[in-house]
């Protein structure tokens, strides 16, 4: 049994479909306004591997301190407004991790404390080692010729 192709209609218009969910340029402008006024200029350049020391402001009552969380980036995703990076220290034996969006204005300050060499962009791998194992190898910087 072969169907038999149904026969073209002569003069008939190629179908296109509906544009039911496209967005105008004016909505997408607005959309990047908004996110270029929240993004922040003084970020430093880190990736996955690097020890950072972030500076978190902390409300206790009414008094505003300054925290230090101090770790290594395990991994940096997103992109624009919604960038977050997640930061694993061991705190008394036991692993803490913890999770920040990089534009926030709850964040004081980032320091990079060391820069660290890897070859992978989420190091999961780290939450099942212990002691040395654990540790990152310190990436050497290339001097630049100029």
């Amino acid at each position: 049994m072969t169907r038999e192709k149904a026969p073209e209609r002569p003069g008939a218009a190629p179908y296109e479909p509906h544009e039911r969910h496209t967005r105008t340029d004016v909505d997408m402008n607005t959309l990047d306004a908004l996110d270029a006024e929240i993004l922040r200029s003084d970020i430093p350049d880190f990736r996955p591997g690097d020890t950072l020391k972030v500076h978190v402001k902390v409300i206790e009552g009414s008094r505003t301190r300054t925290q230090v969380f101090q770790g290594v980036v395990i991994r940096r995703q997103g992109s624009g407004a919604r960038e977050t990076f997640t930061v694993r220290k061991i705190s008394f034996g036991v692993g803490v991790e913890r999770t920040f969006p990089v534009h926030t204005p709850n964040i004081d300050k980032i320091e990079v404390a060391t820069r660290g060499a890897v070859r992978r962009a989420k190091l999961y791998y780290l939450r099942d080692l212990r002691g040395k194992a654990a540790k990152i190898k310190e990436r050497r910087e290339t001097p630049t010729a100029s």
